[in-house]
């Protein structure tokens, strides 16, 4: 069942998935750790200015370097938050529609300028007027400007005039499992490096947040790790402390409001925002991958219906008739629209996927269809 936020035209499920970045007081705070007991592993320093991983000695670790433990049963709370906190900032945003505060990761940093992945609904209200602040872990705050945003991917590029800042180490969302430990770091409700712990609890959940017309699909990790309004932009982390996914949304009971963390966050995978994220670095703008469909909203059945095809695109020229019901991508299977945009949103542009449908005459096909490229917003 697809969790989604509920869109005219579109439809939803009983759960409401609310986009996280919610109005919040910025407060000054210290690192939140999770106790754990000593863990088994072997022992290792991480160089805090190169990343560079070094065998521990009997001695531990010296103040340049931080201690971390590789291969321990369980998550190594603590030495992940010592190791990553310096490089997920807060993010407060002053714009005409009022005040918020979200969170970010540092990407990459040269000697002048450092670049910062979010939410695009975290600094969106800036966009056209506003101002938008970063906070160190060290209580610095430095003005930030938007090199770039992608709507339908909920994802956004700042930069700060300053270099040589710490930056996260990228990991490989494809080889992550369900049941797999995680680690959270964000600034929820303002409380800048805020850390949680709690495990993968499902892999390609289909979720949209947004208003009409600007819907964010994501085909997010989903964790039980306590993501609350203000997280938004924050760190997902494997536990050797990579990021794995940028923290976005959490889902609501339909019949609340806004709320806080109830067991089901959702995360962009970082292979999937990697792309959309060096594209905007180098280029201030980004792509998407397009089936070329358009889809019929009126259907309820299972599966994502076809109105009809965008001509000249990779749907149209693999032969795929119109009225045909989407059953599965590349052996997935599709429980609707959402579902079928999601997954296709996942993908690079030009890659071929196998298209299963249902023919409007009867019976079932698969098609190999090459995607094509738009611009994402």
């Amino acid at each position: 069942m697809s969790l989604t936020k509920k869109e005219a035209g579109m439809k939803s499920s009983s759960t409401k998935v609310l986009a996280g970045f919610l109005l919040g007081a910025t407060v000054a705070g210290g690192v939140a750790t999770a106790a754990t007991s000593e863990p088994l592993g072997v022992k290792v320093c991480v160089d805090k200015r190169t990343q560079g991983i070094f065998l521990a000695t009997s001695n531990g670790c010296p103040s340049t370097r931080t201690s971390l433990t590789l291969g321990a049963p369980t998550i190594d709370v603590k030495s992940i938050a010592s190791l990553v906190t310096p490089s997920v900032v807060s993010i407060k945003v002053v714009a005409a529609s009022g005040t918020g505060t979200g969170s970010g990761s540092i990407y990459k940093s040269d000697g002048s300028t450092s670049f910062i992945i979010t939410n695009n609904h975290v600094i969106e209200s800036a966009a056209t007027s506003g101002t938008i602040t970063v906070e160190l872990l060290n209580g610095d705050t430095i003005p930030a400007q938007i090199v770039g945003r992608d709507i339908a991917y909920d994802l956004a590029v700042i930069k700060v005039n300053r270099g040589n800042l710490p930056t996260v180490t990228v990991g490989d969302s494809s080889k992550i499992s369900v049941g797999e430990s995680v680690v959270a770091i964000g600034s929820p409700l303002g409380l800048a490096s805020t850390v949680t712990s709690g495990i993968i609890s499902a892999l390609n959940r289909p979720v949209t947040t947004g208003t009409t017309g600007s819907e964010s699909y994501v085909n997010a990790i989903q964790t039980d790790a306590a993501i609350n309004p203000g997280n938004s932009g924050g760190a997902l982390l494997d536990s050797q402390g990579r990021i794995i996914g940028v923290n976005s949304a959490i889902a609501t009971l339909s019949s609340g409001g806004t709320s806080g963390s109830i067991g089901l966050g959702f995360s962009i995978p970082i292979n999937e925002a990697k792309r959309i994220i060096d594209e905007l670095i180098a280029t201030g703008k980004s792509t998407r991958p397009v089936l070329g469909i358009y889809f019929d909203t009126t259907y309820t059945g299972t599966g994502a219906k076809i109105l009809r095809l965008s001509p000249g695109e990779g749907a149209e020229k693999a032969g795929i008739p119109a009225g045909s019901i989407i059953t599965a991508i590349d052996g997935v299977k599709i429980a609707d629209q959402v579902g079928a945009i999601v997954k296709i949103r996942s993908y690079v542009p030009g890659s071929t996927v196998s298209v299963t449908v249902d023919l409007p005459g009867g019976g079932s096909k698969s098609f190999k269809v090459t995607l094509g490229t738009a611009p994402s917003n």
